[in-house]
């Protein structure tokens, strides 16, 4: 297959469901909104999920996509963008509450038996989730699987589908925004992450110093800078947040204490 028919094709596969994805949304926004009951949508979970659409969109489809199939150092940024932040807007965007609100009763308590299911417990639990996310990203640089999906469509798109899945996973596991078929301790979450931030400074120093097959020296070290101090900003906001989940899941017990 040709560079540019490569391309054509991976644009109609990541464009058109991210299209389809804020269509949906804000159909969804629009039937919670309907019903009395319920409370308008917050529009700031609007701009969460369609800023994590485009810009999860951004690294797979469009001159982001050309770059980071020929340069590590753009590949980086785009695994960033793909596999981190956007995960963490679309989570903010709390698709599956408003999955719930806007579909009938007994469609919803279907899905909700479904999120309860021990197959969704198995994926949403942490160390699935994290095992999944930073275990793939082992196995795709430090094995011949990032070079062979340079050359292999159905390859590329396997592991951009991958690595957009389990960011997206590991950060529902660990802020628990969406209702989950178990709701873990925040202790427990936390020590899950520290294994994870491990795991990914010590995959982005790896790469400095052993660059994947095929990538030129100067292009893996800023590549893997770029890992390090990206993932780690993209990293800070989720514990801000995580611990203000813990904070305000403590309040209760505070007002007690001091009663």
């Amino acid at each position: 297959m040709s560079h540019d028919s490569f391309f054509a094709v991976t644009d109609w596969l990541f464009g058109i469901p991210a299209l389809l994805a804020i269509g949906l949304y804000l159909f969804g926004v629009y039937r919670s909104d309907r019903q009395q009951r319920l409370r308008r949508w917050p529009r700031i979970r609007i701009v969460w999920w369609v800023s994590g659409v485009i810009i999860s969109a951004s690294a797979l489809v469009g001159p982001l996509a050309v770059l980071s199939h020929e340069n590590f150092t753009w590949h980086m940024a785009g695994h960033l963008l793909v596999g981190m932040l956007g995960p963490l807007l679309l989570a903010l965007g709390a698709p599956v509450t408003l999955l719930l609100r806007a579909l009938p009763v007994r469609r919803a308590r279907q899905v909700s038996r479904l999120l309860r299911s021990r197959l969704a417990g198995f994926y949403i639990h942490p160390i699935t989730a994290s095992v999944l996310n930073i275990g793939g990203l082992w196995l795709l640089y430090t094995t011949g699987l990032f070079e062979a999906m340079h050359h292999h469509l159905w390859l590329h798109v396997l592991i951009h589908v991958h690595v957009f899945a389990a960011g997206y996973l590991f950060t529902v596991s660990m802020l628990a925004i969406d209702p989950v078929s178990r709701r873990f301790s925040y202790a427990y979450r936390t020590i899950v992450f520290i294994l994870v931030l491990a795991g990914h400074g010590i995959l982005s120093k790896f790469l400095y110093a052993y660059p994947p097959d095929g990538v030129p020296i100067e292009e893996a070290r800023a590549g893997a800078i770029l890992m390090y101090y990206g993932g780690d900003a993209v990293d800070l906001v989720m514990i801000v947040l995580l611990f203000r989940g813990w904070y305000l899941s403590a309040a209760p017990v505070r007002h007690q204490v001091l009663t």
